[in-house]
């Protein structure tokens, strides 16, 4: 039934955690939000392939994970599966499938539910509660002028997604990754210096900035430079684009946390990146095959 994909495997393997850990911090919450959006992620894809001699790719799990991990736990279920179906179809199938989507299709789902229903997705309980809002997010925090516990950033025990959280298992699944070759570190160390650079710079010259390292262990800017800027098909393929394409999304980012609306940032910070990946591959590569064209005359 699905096409076997092995790195896709892999990311899968790296994400389970996460994914068991959500169901631990909100329970019933976080199993019909894995529920709805593994079942309609699937039959979206299939839909399309259903005619074809294709099979359905194993990347849509990893998709299907991450969009669920970026929930807000109190978001109705209906609106997840609007998010999924909308970032699979639009994000992903309409391009051709798996390999030639130039978006993250999770990042597309995602913002467009963000986007189309702000006041119903932004509604957070802090983890194990029953309560209705049990705190602000550490972002909201900040924003406020106060510091959240850093032993809570680094457990996952926060108010916020259901599974963007856990410092520690995020590290944890990023040492896998790098260790079985499945993830280039270069665009995650990059897109994590510059956020710390511009953050810093907001920060230290009073340009409205919160603090650089409360910053980068809160919301989900260690979560995307592992999993999403990592993604093999809409990041940049030479090794000297994936650098400026991390860089550029850690710097958007901390200046979209700092002066828009939006408390987060990540998402549409991807969405440039993503959209800038294709002319880094051709500036770059191009840029390269002059340098060593000029130095064999």
């Amino acid at each position: 039934m699905f096409q076997k994909q092995a790195v896709m495997r892999k990311v899968l393997i790296s994400l389970t955690p996460l994914l068991v850990f959500s169901i631990f911090l909100y329970g019933f919450k976080s199993i019909g939000i894995i529920v709805v959006t593994f079942t309609l992620g699937v039959f979206t894809e299939w839909l399309f392939v259903r005619k074809t001699k294709k099979k359905i790719s194993e990347a849509v799990l990893v998709s299907c994970s991450l969009y669920a991990l970026s929930m807000p736990p109190l978001v109705p279920l209906w609106i997840v599966g609007i998010g999924i179906i909308f970032g699979i179809c639009f994000g992903k199938m309409v391009y051709g499938g798996f390999g030639r989507n130039i978006f993250n299709p999770a990042i597309v789902g995602r913002l467009f539910i963000y986007i189309s229903f702000p006041n119903t997705v932004n509604r957070w309980i802090a983890p194990r509660s029953l309560d209705g809002f049990a705190g602000a997010t550490p972002l909201v925090m900040l924003k406020n002028g106060d510091f959240p516990s850093l032993l809570n950033l680094f457990t996952g025990f926060k108010s916020g997604s259901i599974g963007e959280g856990s410092i520690i298992l995020i590290l944890i699944a990023f040492i896998y990754l790098l260790y079985t070759k499945t993830a280039s570190y270069k665009s995650s160390i990059s897109t994590i210096v510059g956020f710390l650079v511009m953050q810093s710079i907001l920060y230290f010259f009073n340009l409205g900035g919160a603090s650089p390292i409360y910053s980068l262990f809160s919301g989900s800017i260690l979560f995307i430079a592992v999993f999403m800027v990592t993604d093999p098909v809409s990041s940049p393929k030479k090794n000297n684009s994936l650098i400026l394409y991390g860089l550029l999304i850690g710097i958007c980012t901390s200046l979209i946390r700092t002066y828009s609306l939006f408390s987060e940032g990540t998402s549409y910070a991807i969405l440039l990146g993503n959209m800038f990946a294709p002319l880094f591959d051709e500036t770059i590569g191009n840029l390269k095959l002059k340098l060593k064209s000029k130095g064999g005359r």
